[in-house]
């Protein structure tokens, strides 16, 4: 190495020594012929002092340098407190200018503790340039630690790292695959794997037993600010178990990663709910636990109302706004927006006087007889000045509304406990859920089984079979989900018969694995954690592309090399695009 000390490591102790140091020039200043630079590496800064006003003057913010010179103990009222190596710096006996910088996009100093307020295409066009500022390299390095915690742990229980192929067939799981045209079999394509499920269960019909993958995954999704094209996850698959192996290991892994990374010692096991309390109570299959305020069904308490837009729905759920009795027209006019702004026609609410009784005007109130006026707020379990807020509808959307609304209520009323940490495990999700068209389509992923309870049956009733699939969440977020998976090949058919593959069309698409199916497949199950949305939630942002390297932007392009590009018509010639297969 040019540099035999790292700047972030010098210390009191190193006063007296000769070092070398390498690195940018994070600031400068001028002082009477005496330059203070700031010399920043990846492990931090230090202060250089340089007594040659020429060689100062010459030196711009992002120089690369090389410095030689001897530690010393900074002047007495000069210590700076807020650096590791405020009480030191280094007197400098030669400065080499290894390269200079041109002149900046964006300041590489004055955010370092954050994203900073840099327009974030700018940002991602100059990764390179927004990896040097101290926040967005410490995701990036807590992403790391956590990789290797979540592989020494899966070390130590026995799981064997087995890559996936990359260039598969065409299935599908739920999005649209990337396609590669194949230039030796003209019209023939392969896809990016979405995820490496057939194979981890090829990998358990082949007796391995304990998989794990840190594998890349790609799907052809619509623009979403929260998701990227390419991402990466940890992928778990183990044979002879149930579900509480399952939950052990996660909780294992969880508990090391959180103790190790944030000092953070979390209860064990984890809360449980089944995806019905979860919807029923909170309106959401991954429920933010830091705060109370439950949804409540209000659908008995309507019964025989008179009021036609309660009458009329299968379904009238409310969620209590604390205080908002109080609150103005416009106000409450802002709830009706966000209402809309999330596709629904508004909000019906009413208000609760300091009385404890709901007010009799408003847009719901008095459409209520006074039966239902009186025992509104007790079944509702709101008190005095609060509000209600209704919504009415078929069971889920209409939950998932007042879900969503319970957060906003949450956030805008200073409700959640933002330093806790609250884990939990959904279950018994539905094995189908209804199609546009009128047939049906896997809640997961078709290769999930059923519950003991429903093996028989779900092909009869769809719509009321429940899953052996499970999802562990904290505050509000999902980290990992997964399932039992089905391991005979007859029920795995009776489940492509209920979302409509045809025989045919189940034996192209996945004949392999059926045919695996007839060699004695052991019982098998596992889980997959969104890598990028855990190291995430480590780093302590909401934005998964903080903690890539080189993040896609929103609109699915590569800000940093421009893809994707067109191609010219030779590599079109080449590859075998235009060829009927």
């Amino acid at each position: 190495m040019i540099r035999t000390r790292d700047a972030g490591t010098l210390r009191a102790a190193d006063a007296g020594f000769a070092v070398t140091l390498a690195g940018w020039v994070a600031r400068r200043r001028d002082h009477g012929g005496v330059t203070f630079l700031d010399l920043r590496d990846a492990s931090g800064v230090a202060q250089v002092v340089l007594r040659d006003p020429e060689a100062g003057r010459a030196l711009r913010a992002e120089f690369c340098v090389l410095v030689h010179g001897t530690v010393a103990i900074r002047p007495a009222g000069n210590a700076n407190p807020d650096l590791p190596t405020g009480n030191v710096e280094v007197v400098a006996t030669d400065l080499e200018v290894l390269s200079t910088s041109a002149e900046l996009p964006f300041p590489i100093e004055g955010s370092l503790y954050g994203p900073g307020s840099v327009e974030e295409t700018t940002r991602w066009r100059h990764r390179y340039l927004d990896l040097r500022r101290a926040w967005p390299a410490t995701a990036l390095r807590t992403r790391a630690r956590m990789t290797s915690i979540i592989r020494r742990v899966m070390e130590a229980n026995d799981f064997l790292d087995v890559e996936t192929p990359y260039l598969t067939r065409s299935t599908p799981e739920g999005a649209r695959d990337f396609l590669v045209p194949v230039r030796l079999q003209p019209g023939h394509w392969y896809a990016l794997p979405q995820s490496p499920q057939l194979f981890k269960q090829l990998l358990m019909v082949a007796g391995l037993e304990r998989y794990y993958q840190i594998a890349r995954c790609f799907r052809d999704e619509d623009f979403r600010a929260d998701r990227t094209p390419e991402f990466t996850q940890l992928d778990i698959e183990l044979s002879f178990l149930d579900e509480e192996d399952v939950y052990a290991l996660t909780e294992s892994l969880l508990t090391t990663l959180w103790r190790d990374l944030l000092d953070v010692d979390l209860p064990v096991p984890f809360a449980r709910m089944t995806y019905a309390d979860a919807m029923r109570r909170f309106g959401s299959d991954r429920p933010d636990l830091r705060f109370g305020l439950e949804l409540t069904d209000l659908s008995g308490h309507f019964a025989g109302t008179r009021f036609r837009v309660f009458a009329e729905q299968p379904y009238v759920g409310a969620v209590v706004l604390p205080g908002g009795g109080s609150l103005t027209r416009k106000e409450l006019d802002s709830w009706q927006d966000w209402a809309r702004g999330r596709g629904a026609r508004g909000l019906a609410y009413v208000l609760i006087g300091e009385d404890g009784a709901v007010r009799e005007s408003g847009p719901v109130a008095k459409h209520l007889s006074a039966e239902e006026l009186v025992g509104l707020p007790a079944a509702a379990g709101a008190g005095a000045g609060d509000a209600v807020f209704f919504a009415a509808g078929t069971e889920r959307p209409a939950q998932e509304l007042l879900g969503a609304l319970r957060l906003a209520i949450g956030r805008d009323r200073g409700l959640i406990e933002e330093s806790a940490w609250r884990f939990l495990w959904v279950t018994h999700f539905p094995m189908f859920e209804p199609t546009d068209g009128g047939g049906w389509t896997a809640v997961h992923h078709p290769f999930t089984a059923p519950t003991p309870e429903w093996a028989d049956r779900f092909a009869e009733e769809p719509g009321a079979g429940l899953a052996r699939a499970y999802d562990v969440v904290v505050n509000g977020i999902e980290l990992g989900g997964g399932s039992i998976r089905i391991h005979r090949a007859g029920m795995q058919q009776q489940v492509f018969d209920v979302i409509g593959l045809t025989r045919e069309e189940a034996e192209s698409k996945f004949g392999f694995l059926l045919e695996a199916f007839r060699y004695g497949p052991p019982p098998h199950g596992g889980i997959a954690f969104g890598l990028d949305r855990m190291a995430a939630v480590l780093a302590g942002t909401d934005a998964i592309r903080e903690v890539m390297a080189f993040p896609k932007a929103a609109s699915g392009g590569d800000p940093l090399t421009g893809a994707p590009t067109p191609i010219t018509p030779e590599q079109r010639r080449e590859a075998g695009i235009d060829v009927a297969p």
